[in-house]
């Protein structure tokens, strides 16, 4: 199992071989350190915890558990922990270009929008009488109930929810900066959290 934690930089571009842009995301990954590691007997499933970053002051409780350590982000990567142990440390050589990796991060927050905005709707015909109309949502479903069906898709806030992006490609790894770049888009802002898994 491989994963380290970074944060997204900002978008670019690169040329391949055939000389064709690639659009790239340049994320500050790792290192990060293992702070537990989980398993079956005693936590009820496998998995390991790992850290990053740095945080000027923890509670008690937390720098006990870490060993004396500050780190600004504690995440879980569940699955096969192999012979991992506390104390591993996790850096970008642990990835190579070409490799696909899933990338799991918090989505830009849009707001309170419409539902052409938020769900697609097509929106009503701009002639024929249909005056302030055009981006409205319409009928929202039966009357007899006389209440709105859960899940009704509505205008609302939109963003801001965890993300996941599978099989995205590993473009290069600069070991010395602990850069790693990915093909596209990669779901966040920049210096958004961003956890990488493969």
């Amino acid at each position: 199992m491989k994963f380290l934690l970074g944060t997204k930089l900002d978008m670019t571009q690169v040329w391949d071989e055939s000389g064709n842009v690639v659009p790239v995301t340049r994320i500050q990954a790792g290192p990060c350190t293992v702070t537990q590691v989980k398993t079956e007997g005693v936590d009820g499933y496998s998995a390991v915890q790992v850290g990053f970053g740095h945080k000027k002051r923890v509670t008690k409780a937390l720098r006990g558990h870490l060993g004396g350590k500050k780190f600004r982000y504690l995440r879980e990567f569940r699955g096969d922990v192999g012979d991992l142990k506390k104390g591993d440390v996790s850096t970008v050589a642990d990835f190579e270009a070409g490799q696909e990796v899933t990338l799991r991060g918090v989505s830009k927050g849009k707001g309170f929008q419409g539902v052409v905005k938020r769900h697609g709707f097509k929106g009503s015909p701009a002639s024929h009488g249909h005056k302030d109309q055009l981006r409205m949502p319409g009928s929202i479903g039966a009357t007899e109930p006389a209440r709105v069906f859960k899940g009704t898709r509505m205008a609302g806030r939109m963003g801001g929810e965890q993300t996941t992006v599978q099989k995205v490609h590993v473009v290069s790894v600069d070991k010395d900066a602990n850069i790693l770049t990915i093909r596209g888009a990669v779901p966040g802002a920049r210096n958004g959290l961003v956890e990488i898994s493969a």
